[in-house]
């Protein structure tokens, strides 16, 4: 796509934001918007990876509520709530605009100006409603009912697309990556939302414990772990891959990957069977 059609994929709104940037317009007149997005969606998938790892070994103090209520405390700071809103917008653009490609090169939607339109617009549209609820703060939901709604939302997102997928002729890894990334379409935006609905529920390292002895919140729990990490793991190997080109250095390289995510999954699932 050259860079004078792109204001109906992404929006006459987000446009003229983008073509401000310099970086970013000078590499879409050069290279193409498809270009600038698909490096944003590698980007934002590199951060998110980091996000996780922090994540879990946030989380892993609980072991110490009084640690964890200690680490918690920062999110009250401004800026750590401001960086706390900012940080769903790379979360959730990364999801939509896996799902843009799931359909493009799953499902044969090659409407690829509307999608890359929906995916900026509700990327905007989620980071509003996400606002909204970091600034009320009062809000209280059933985590039972919210997790039963959300987690058979993502499963027959999973599943359309591994029956799609499971006959092709791609690897089974490969399979799996955009399996996971069906299921974290919906797990991973449900997941931050939770948070925010329930300030409580996440913040407080007694209130975690609570809902995590439940053995549905159980289920929930790791199967968000073994999907994200597997697909953050994926996602960091296949990158990896399309730049070493010695296949000694790709080995050590896949090896060091699978051996990082596999610790990270073992404190995950200790954690969750634990509590």
């Amino acid at each position: 796509m050259k860079a004078n059609t792109v204001n109906s994929p992404s929006g006459g709104w987000v446009m003229p934001l983008l073509e401000k940037a310099p970086f970013l317009s000078d590499t879409a007149r050069s290279r193409g918007w498809h270009y600038v997005i698909s490096w944003c969606h590698r980007i934002s998938g590199v951060g998110l990876v980091v996000y996780l790892l922090f994540h879990i070994y946030t989380l892993s103090s609980l072991q110490t509520p009084a640690v964890y209520d200690g680490k918690m405390k920062l999110l009250a700071i401004p800026i750590v709530v401001f960086l706390a809103w900012l940080s769903c917008l790379p979360v959730v653009f990364h999801a939509l605009n896996g799902g843009r490609l799931i359909l493009y090169e799953s499902f044969g939607n090659r409407n690829d100006e509307t999608l890359i339109r929906w995916t900026f617009g509700l990327t905007a549209l989620y980071a509003a409603v996400f606002g909204l609820l970091i600034l009320m703060k009062s809000q209280n939901v059933s985590p039972f009912f919210f997790w039963v709604l959300f987690l058979l939302a993502a499963l027959l997102a999973a599943y359309a697309v591994g029956a799609r997928l499971w006959r092709s002729g791609h690897t089974l890894y490969w399979k799996l990556q955009r399996i996971t990334g069906a299921f974290l379409l919906v797990a991973v935006p449900a997941h931050l939302m939770f948070s925010h609905l329930n300030p409580g529920v996440a913040h407080e390292a007694q209130a975690v414990i609570l809902r995590m002895q439940s053995v549905f919140i159980k289920v929930v729990d790791i199967m968000l772990a073994v999907s994200a990490l597997y697909h953050a793991g994926y996602g960091l190997f296949s990158i990896g891959a399309d730049y070493i080109r010695t296949r000694s250095l790709r080995r050590l390289y896949t090896a060091a990957v699978a051996a990082v995510f596999a610790v990270f999954l073992f404190i995950a699932l200790r954690l969750t069977v634990s509590i």
